[in-house]
């Protein structure tokens, strides 16, 4: 997102309202405080057949390269929740019905690893975080990964937007069939809960002695891929903690894409990388910086243990 909208997103949802009178937002000394934050939704797993009746329509193609372009829809939050933004949390989710320039950023890191033999995705389990439109998991799909996770904050993204666009991509009608239906997965919740439903292995990092515990080779995913995450501050913990229990141990790897500050909310992917180096069990290798114009400094980087 640009500085526009993260100063829209903070300031314009209708899940955060300002009219409300038994909050306090004085600034000055001993102000009292606001009502504490509301809890994070229950984590749900939302089916294939759960897609919904405002699904994504006007599909347009995104091109990944000459042999390969990933259809996507479009949808509004006033046809999917009846009011201007409703998708928008504050701080916490700044919309998933649209398609953010980290997500192609990524979906072309992707295409030019596995063309170069960088990366090989066929057969692994995959994990997308905050899918929305879910394009780098469609593209991994699309590269022969074996299963494909898809998570978003809000299930109705995914009904609305994730779904339509898998379906319109993976399930073509042909006598040669790019995906089961039990070959993905899509999960709804905040990162502090949706790893009780999300494919995640037992092991624990002892940092003394800089190795795992209990269960060498534990299962998980193979990859994981997340574009425009990291853009609110406070949620960094949550995130680096799921990644850390879901990436299988020791090969899994991580693909991030984002911009490299989010002025007016926060995070970024510097904000990031010193998590995971305070931390200090992944290491980090940046593959791209893109800097056209278009928005602030964008980069993807690759994570795997050390």
């Amino acid at each position: 997102m640009d500085d526009t909208e993260a100063s829209k997103a903070t300031f314009h949802s209708p899940l955060f309202s300002f009219s409300n009178p038994s909050a306090s937002f004085g600034f000055g000394f001993g102000a009292a405080p606001g009502p504490p934050p509301p809890p994070p939704p229950p984590a749900v797993e939302v089916l294939l057949s759960e897609e919904s009746p405002v699904a994504a329509g006007d599909l347009e193609p995104v091109v990944v390269d000459d042999s390969l372009s990933i259809y996507k829809g479009r949808v509004n939050t006033c046809d999917v929740f009846g009011v201007k933004n409703s998708d928008l949390v504050p701080g916490k989710y700044e919309g998933g019905l649209k398609l953010w320039e980290g997500s192609l950023d990524l979906v072309k890191t992707l295409n030019s690893d596995v063309k170069d033999d960088r990366l090989l995705v066929e057969g692994k389990n995959v994990l997308e975080l905050g899918c929305g439109h879910g394009l780098p998991g469609i593209f991994a799909a699309l590269k022969g990964a074996g299963l494909v996770h898809f998570q978003d904050f809000n299930a109705e993204v995914l009904r609305c937007l994730t779904i339509p666009n898998v379906k319109v991509n993976l399930f073509k009608e042909s006598s040669q069939e790019t995906c089961t239906s039990s070959s993905v997965g899509f999960y709804a919740g905040d990162w502090s809960e949706i790893g009780k439903l999300l494919l995640c292995g037992d092991a624990v990092h002892d940092k003394t002695t800089n190795h795992h515990t209990e269960n060498e080779g534990y299962s998980g995913y193979d990859i994981i891929l997340m574009a425009e995450t990291v853009y609110a501050l406070d949620s960094l913990p949550s995130l680096y903690q799921l990644i850390k229990k879901c990436l299988r141990y020791p090969g899994g790897v991580v693909y991030m894409a984002g911009k490299k500050h989010y002025f007016g909310v926060g995070g970024g992917t510097r904000q990031f990388l010193r998590l995971v180096k305070e931390d200090g069990t992944m290491q980090s290798d940046l593959l791209a910086e893109v800097t056209d114009g278009s928005s602030n400094v964008r980069e993807v980087w690759k994570f795997s243990f050390k």
